[in-house]
């Protein structure tokens, strides 16, 4: 008996130091400090070998290789109205099809460009959850049919109108509250989205069977599988590669937004696609935004149980390294640098952690500043409320994990005074 105390106290003792020294987090990685340890001294070492060092490092450790430009991909623009939504916007629908084929993995963009407005004029692109026809009950939206969610009690959209995974004309603007389409069309921007589903599925008994995944084998069964948050920025992306297409956009000026998982994706998307000029991160906490060295609101473990693909087999060995990790998210927020960042919270979405946000683009910040911009504006977390904008921009607002006309005043704010000088 007194072996058996002895053993299970020192298991105990062993336990505690164990806890210990994972409470004791490594220091934070520094980025602009090369894999070999020498410091970098120059913006043209930062561009050409550090931020090719921090992409490798996040796609075989984290997100996953993806593929490139589908060299036989096509868009049909099969929808075009001059007078959409009582005459302010002409509305474009367009088919991309992934490999050329129209039986297929299909993408549906749908694009408001704003009829006030001469020339080509800035963009704002962003996936939704609900499908095209969930962000305005605009009757010529296609509806979606990719697989839906249809959980009851979904404190976002009303989901009654799916009937076995599959929308029906009642889901039109289920979601319009999110995406205040008549606001930023009023300032001059023309709107994309595409559904997540067309692209990469978030149904885990689905994963890597539907969408873009089918079509490239090599990329799966390996430890730095392509995932879904990857296949989701490589989903943005391939938007951007029709907007270059289309006259009426202005393809210099187009901001990629996202809100939660998706928020994750257009980080990813704004880190390894330059070709977006500013990125909008809407409380995209874990895998996002948030500091994982904190330790505090979402971890690796929850990421890759409850949502095992989203990132690469390889991220699974981090489980429970969440502060020892050699490497976290103001990394991928410095990928984005120079160019023009906004990271938003909300003070009741504690699994995001607002701070641990705010921490991600502080210390995104010196790399900023090492390229001769001004960062964040301020060392301090900004009262409830009140944002921030240099060429790091931040709030918390109050309310939880959702997207309000609170944010979108702040990201249209924004996007005047990086577009619109």
């Amino acid at each position: 008996m007194a072996t058996m105390i002895r053993l299970s106290l020192a298991f105990s003792i062993c336990y505690l130091l164990t806890l210990a020294l994972q409470a004791q987090s490594l220091p934070l990685p520094n980025p602009l400090v090369l894999n070999e340890g020498s410091r970098v001294t120059t913006a043209k070492q930062w561009h050409t070998q550090r931020r090719t060092e921090l992409l490798e490092l996040f796609a075989s450790e984290m997100y996953g290789h993806s593929p490139g430009k589908p060299a036989q991909m096509t868009f049909v623009v099969f929808d075009t109205d001059t007078k959409a939504l009582g005459g302010k916007a002409t509305r474009k629908q367009i088919a991309v099809f992934f490999n050329g084929k129209p039986d297929g993995p299909r993408m549906d963009v749908l694009l408001y460009i704003p009829n006030q407005v001469k020339g080509p004029v800035p963009a704002i692109v962003g996936l939704n959850f609900w499908g095209n026809h969930s962000i305005n009950s605009d009757p010529g939206i296609r509806i979606a049919t990719s697989w839906m969610e249809s959980s009851r009690g979904n404190p976002y959209i009303d989901v009654s109108c799916v009937v076995n995974h599959r929308s029906t004309e009642s889901c039109r603007g289920i979601n319009a509250r999110q995406w205040p389409i008549d606001s930023i069309l009023n300032r001059g921007y023309a709107l994309v989205t595409a559904y997540r589903e067309d692209i990469a599925t978030d149904e885990p008994a689905n994963k890597f069977t539907t969408g873009v995944h089918p079509l490239y084998p090599e990329f799966q069964n390996r430890a730095d599988n392509f995932g879904t948050v990857a296949a989701w920025a490589w989903g943005l992306s391939r938007i951007m590669d029709y907007l270059q297409t289309d006259r009426a956009i202005d393809s210099k000026r187009v901001a990629v937004f996202g809100w939660s998982r998706l928020g994750k994706a257009a980080l990813w998307a704004g880190a390894t696609d330059p070709r977006f000029a500013l990125v909008i991160s809407n409380e995209s906490g874990a895998g996002g935004a948030k500091l994982f060295h904190r330790g505090v609101g979402e971890n690796i473990r929850r990421l890759c149980t409850v949502f095992p693909h989203w990132y690469c087999g390889n991220f699974r060995k981090y489980m429970d390294q969440d502060t020892l990790l050699p490497f976290d998210q103001h990394m991928v927020i410095s990928l984005i640098a120079p160019r023009p960042v906004y990271v938003a919270s909300a003070q009741q979405d504690k699994g995001s952690d607002p701070e641990g946000e705010f921490e991600g683009a502080k210390a995104a910040s010196q790399v900023y500043q090492f390229l001769g911009t001004k960062g964040l504006p301020t060392s301090t977390m900004p009262a409830l409320n009140q944002s921030v904008q240099g060429q790091i921009g931040y709030h918390i607002r109050s309310g939880g994990h959702d997207v309000t006309s609170y944010d979108w005043t702040q990201y249209l704010l924004f996007a005047d005074k990086h577009f619109k000088k």
